[in-house]
């Protein structure tokens, strides 16, 4: 309704990182008296504060800007658009939101007391968040200087992408924290698909298709690696 209202549908993307944040609150709340009470709350302390960072980053990004040419282009030949839209971006995103959650969900369950794996994902975690953050930060800084073309200091001197990069060490973190049963293992398909899209559908595909008509893009693709920080390539 709030897209319909707005015709902007672009407000999906401030409910994903929202939406996480409440699965962890409810599953928090639900896994009371079951779950390792150490596991439960790292796991919802870590997902809420990676949640609501996304949703205001791109609730700040985005104000006042038009339909994001993403679903605008999904829906231009549609021909009952709302109808569309409920089916393609908000029922599509909600199952996404459910199965890309289970880490979260499962690993809330778990009365077994927090293991290597467990620890090493924190670490994960956190290196998840500072990419996601300190990236965005940095881009945001680079926008409003408007001193080039290509943002080539900072963490993307090393990456190209260090925001998904750190969004897919935030998904294998939660990964490693539910690792502690054979049904904590099982969520392995949770990050391997947010990998997936972020590498080959939803994410770096279409940010280089945009940035490639930018001038000395090419010569930042050369030098700089697609997604694992890593020093920049001598000419």
């Amino acid at each position: 309704m709030v897209g319909v209202k707005a015709r902007r549908h672009r407000i999906v993307d401030v409910v994903w990182g929202a939406g996480f944040a409440l699965v962890a609150v409810l599953t928090l709340a639900l896994s009371a008296g079951e779950g390792n009470a150490t596991r439960r709350w790292i796991i919802a302390a870590l997902t809420i504060i990676w949640g609501l960072r996304l949703a205001v980053y791109i609730a700040w990004r985005s104000r006042g800007k038009p339909e994001d040419p993403r679903y605008a282009n999904l829906l231009a030949n549609a021909e009952r658009p709302h109808l569309y839209a409920l089916r393609m971006i908000y029922l599509l995103q909600a199952v996404m939101l459910w199965f890309i959650s289970w880490p979260v969900q499962v690993g809330s369950y778990d009365p077994d007391p927090p293991g290597v794996a467990f620890w090493l994902g924190i670490v994960v975690c956190a290196v998840g968040i500072a990419f996601e953050t300190i990236g965005d930060a940095q881009l945001a800084a680079f926008k409003r200087a408007r001193s080039g073309n290509v943002l080539d200091t900072g963490l993307w001197r090393y990456t190209r992408h260090p925001n998904y990069f750190g969004d897919a060490c935030m998904w294998w973190g939660l990964y490693l924290l539910a690792l502690g049963s054979w049904l904590g293992a099982a969520t392995i398909l949770s990050p391997l698909l947010m990998t997936y899209f972020l590498l080959a559908k939803t994410g770096k595909p279409l940010m280089e298709a945009h940035m490639s008509r930018r001038p000395g893009y090419a010569e930042y693709v050369a030098r700089t690696s697609g997604f694992f920080p890593l020093p920049p390539r001598r000419k």
